[in-house]
């Protein structure tokens, strides 16, 4: 079985994004064939300055292997390390009805929040299909605002074989991570950096813990029981605590006599202890750049070996070659 997950370079990684798609993964490491990589071609759909694609990526590859992962159990590589990804998409956008683009919700929800539309935010459904088929991907674990990109990718899949023979492309399924812990983000609504409500894995000592005083609570007394249900302080003290420490938390709110700068405190110490060795691990690897990049670099090779493969089978299928 091999499983394919893609981290896209957007920015500072928040613990939304790690409880969301990096641990995941990172648990999940052993249980296949794991390909892994920094989505980069991706991220230039809202990431205009080079430099900050440069430092972003370099960012997720750090973090990554900051927060556990192992490369002798996986396939790690930047998307761009492998060109014959564009040539597959291109394979799969002949093949690609608009209607099916037009209503990816994703392209929409972006557009609406601001972002400019150009070709490549609305092709984004063809080159992420050509992220998974390329190397004959059988399990894609997806978050729900990803579903819908993974019925196009089977889609396309079904269209190619139709027209090119069965077993041209292999059909992936869909793993949707329904059991990861759900993150809110420091004001209620989902963790995003879009809401600027972020929390990150690896900020200093002092900003992160003041962005965690100023969560918002209501006003009720310290002597008085706090409602619990709904509380972001509890969704977020519940993944860092052990379930004892998560237990007093919640019986302290039942029971009134603890105010909520005393929870925020709690909070923000298990925050801060959860993450301990992974900065120690990722200041390891900020003074040793070299060993991140032999595991791109050895991954990005692994990851040309199988593309190589595939896109040699797609050709002749399709008569290129």
């Amino acid at each position: 079985m091999r499983i394919l997950t893609g981290l896209q370079p957007s920015g500072q990684l928040h613990i939304g994004n790690y409880f969301g798609a990096i641990k995941p993964a990172i648990d999940a490491q052993g249980e296949g064939d794991g390909y892994y990589f920094i989505a980069d071609y991706h991220a230039m759909t809202t990431t205009h300055n080079a430099q900050a694609l440069r430092d972003n990526v370099r960012g997720v590859a750090i973090d990554f292997l900051a927060c556990g992962f192992d490369p002798s159990k996986g396939v790690f590589f930047k998307q761009s390390a492998v060109p014959e990804v564009n040539e597959l998409a291109w394979i799969l956008s002949t093949v690609c009805p608009m209607g099916l683009l037009e209503r990816c919700h994703s392209y929409k929800d972006k557009v609406a929040k601001g972002i400019s539309a150009n070709h490549a935010l609305f092709a984004y459904p063809a080159l992420m299909a050509a992220d998974i088929l390329l190397y004959d991907s059988n399990v894609v674990p997806v978050g729900e605002d990803q579903k819908q990109h993974l019925e196009v990718t089977r889609d396309l899949v079904g269209k190619i074989n139709d027209q090119y023979g069965e077993g041209t492309l292999v059909m992936p399924k869909a793993r949707i991570r329904e059991n990861v812990a759900k993150v809110p983000g420091l004001d209620g609504e989902k963790m995003s950096k879009s809401y600027n409500n972020t929390l990150p894995i690896f900020g200093d000592e002092k900003p992160s813990k003041k962005l965690i005083m100023r969560i918002e609570t209501d006003s009720t007394p310290v002597e008085d029981p706090k409602p619990t249900e709904g509380s972001i302080i509890l969704a977020l003290y519940q993944l860092f605590a052990s379930e004892p420490e998560y237990q007093q938390m919640f019986e302290d709110y039942e029971n009134g006599g603890c105010g909520y700068g005393d929870f925020k405190k709690r909070l923000a110490t298990a925050y801060w202890d959860y993450f301990a060795p992974m900065r120690a691990r990722r200041e390891e690897l900020l003074k040793n750049p070299d060993e991140v990049d032999a595991v791109l670099a050895n991954g990005a090779q692994k990851a040309r070996e199988e593309a190589s493969i595939v896109l040699d089978r797609v050709r002749k299928a399709v008569g290129l070659s």
